[in-house]
């Protein structure tokens, strides 16, 4: 086993390079620009989700309270009808992008010790070599970066297309922190 304190370095490297790759992906490489698109009458939509006076949450239509309405034949003539459609709405105003790199960044972060603590579970110090430690790693981190995307296509409705170039994105993450590990492992 590896101590925790040892893998402070790959956590942090490999947190950077995902940082820095998930830059490039989404403003410079650009193939995310096409994962979602508008309505015929954004203005239409626009004031009917305002007239409701929602508060920033995940929302769904038609929406069941209790299991059970979901076979009444009213409920029913709804799902047929359509439209279905899980919708999340945000506060209104500016997207803070500084915030929500920040978060991202500690999201990393917190992911990469998770992959680094199964990792000093998996493989002793001093004695696994780069392949071994990027094999294990690529593994792990590609399950913690990329596990529950498929979730968002077979249960909201996603497009796989979406969920497809999310799980590229995963194995770039993945193979950058493998390669961090594999370098910075204690030897």
């Amino acid at each position: 086993m590896v101590n925790m304190r040892e893998l402070w370095q790959p956590v942090a490297v490999s947190s950077v390079l995902a940082f820095a790759a998930s830059s490039l992906i989404w403003m410079v490489l650009g193939y995310h620009k096409n994962d979602m698109t508008g309505v015929t009458d954004e203005e239409a939509m626009r004031d009917a989700l305002r007239k409701q006076n929602l508060a920033p949450g995940q929302y769904v239509i038609p929406h069941h309270k209790e299991m059970a309405e979901m076979k009444s034949p009213e409920f029913q003539k709804k799902m047929a009808d359509g439209p279905l459609a899980f919708i999340v709405l945000r506060p209104p105003g500016q997207v803070g992008m500084g915030k929500m790199l920040g978060q991202w960044f500690i999201y990393l972060l917190i992911l990469n010790s998770v992959i680094a603590y199964a990792a000093s579970r998996s493989l002793m110090a001093h004695e696994a070599d780069y392949m071994t430690v990027f094999r294990m790693v690529a593994a792990i981190a590609f399950l913690a970066y990329g596990g529950a995307h498929g979730i968002n296509s077979v249960f909201w409705g996603r497009p796989w297309r979406v969920t497809v170039k999310d799980l590229v994105d995963a194995l770039i993450y993945a193979l950058l922190a493998a390669g961090s590990f594999g370098w910075l492992w204690p030897r």
